[in-house]
C-alpha cells in the first residue's frame, strides 16, 4: 500500500518530510506500507506551499493517481480554502476510491470532499503522526482499513452520522460553496490559540445559522492554548460552547476527544 502525502496549505519543511520517510521505514521495514510525498509540498509562495495553482495541481495529481491508495494531508496552517473549489471538477473515479485524512485548515478540503460523497476523516496529519507512534498508527490504521481503534470514543455508542471541524475553519465556510449539509449530524468542534472572546463570537455566529441548527447536537473538543483575556472572560471554552447550544436550541452532547494535540482521535465523516 502506498500513502500519498501532499501539502495543500502552508509551507512544508524538508526536515519534516525526512522524518516521515524515516518513520515509515522504521515501522514497515519490509515495505508493506510506503509513502510518497509530493515534491510541490516543498514549494514556496509567500505563506503557502507553492502558488494556488501549484498546490491544486499537486493534490489533483496524487488524488487521481491509481498507484496511490489514500491521501494523508501533510500539515495545516492556512490555504486549502483557496484551492478546494477549483480541484473538484478535475477529480476522477480513482480519486473517489481513496480515503482522505487531516484536520485544522484542511477542514476546507474535507468539507467539500464530503459534500461530494468522498470518504474523509478528521484526524492527525502526517506531520503530527511521526512525532508520536500511537498518533501515527491511529491515523494510518484508518487510512489503511477504514476502521481504527483510535476513533473518537463517543462514536462507539452513538450511531448517528458525525463530523468534526476546527471551529474557526467551519465558521468561515458557512454560506460558501464548500459547506456540506450537516443535517442530523453530530458536530464536534475544536480549536487552538484563540482567545475566549473569539470562541464566543464564533459560536454566536455558528449557532445562529439555520444550517447549523439542523445538526443533531454539538460536542466540544479541546480548545488548546487559549490566549490570555484581560479581564478574564469568566467561562471556559467548553462552557462557551454549551452556552450557545442552549441559547440556540441545539443539543449539547458533552466533550469530544479531538484537539490540536497528540491525543487527537479520528472522526470519520458520515454514517458508520
Amino acid at each position: 500500500m502506498k500513502i500519498g502525502i501532499v501539502a495543500v496549505s502552508s509551507r512544508f519543511a524538508r526536515e519534516r518530510a525526512e522524518a516521515i520517510h524515516a518513520w515509515f521505514e522504521r515501522q514497515f521495514p519490509t515495505g508493506e506500507v510506503t509513502c510518497a510525498i509530493h515534491p510541490n509540498s516543498f514549494g514556496k509562495s509567500g505563506h503557502f506551499a507553492g502558488t494556488d495553482q501549484e498546490r491544486a495541481d499537486a493534490f489533483v495529481e496524487f488524488a487521481n493517481d491509481p498507484r496511490i491508495d489514500h491521501i494523508w494531508f501533510a500539515r495545516g496552517g492556512y490555504g486549502s480554502c483557496r484551492i478546494a473549489e477549483a480541484v473538484m471538477p478535475r477529480l476522477t473515479e480513482a480519486a473517489r476510491k481513496k480515503r482522505y485524512l487531516g484536520y485544522s485548515d484542511v477542514g476546507s478540503m474535507l468539507a467539500i470532499l464530503y459534500k461530494a460523497g468522498f470518504s474523509v476523516a478528521h484526524g492527525p496529519m502526517a506531520s503530527d503522526g511521526v512525532r508520536n507512534d500511537p498518533t501515527g498508527f491511529r491515523s494510518l490504521n484508518w487510512l489503511r482499513k477504514g476502521v481504527s481503534e483510535g476513533l473518537e470514543p463517543s462514536l462507539a455508542t452513538d450511531p448517528r452520522p458525525a463530523v468534526a471541524f476546527n471551529l474557526t475553519v467551519l465558521d468561515q465556510l458557512l454560506g460558501t460553496s464548500l459547506e456540506p449539509d450537516l443535517t442530523g449530524h453530530i458536530l464536534m468542534l475544536e480549536d487552538v490559540s484563540e482567545a475566549a472572546y473569539r470562541i464566543d463570537r464564533m459560536m454566536f455566529h455558528l449557532t445562529s445559522q439555520p444550517s447549523i441548527r439542523r445538526v443533531a447536537g454539538i460536542r466540544a473538543g479541546r480548545f488548546t492554548d487559549v490566549t490570555p483575556n484581560e479581564p478574564d472572560f469568566g467561562m471556559t471554552a467548553e462552557e462557551i460552547v454549551q452556552h450557545w447550544c442552549e441559547r440556540s436550541g441545539i443539543p449539547y452532547l458533552g466533550p469530544a476527544d479531538i484537539a490540536h494535540d497528540r491525543n487527537n482521535k479520528v472522526v470519520p465523516f458520515g454514517p458508520r
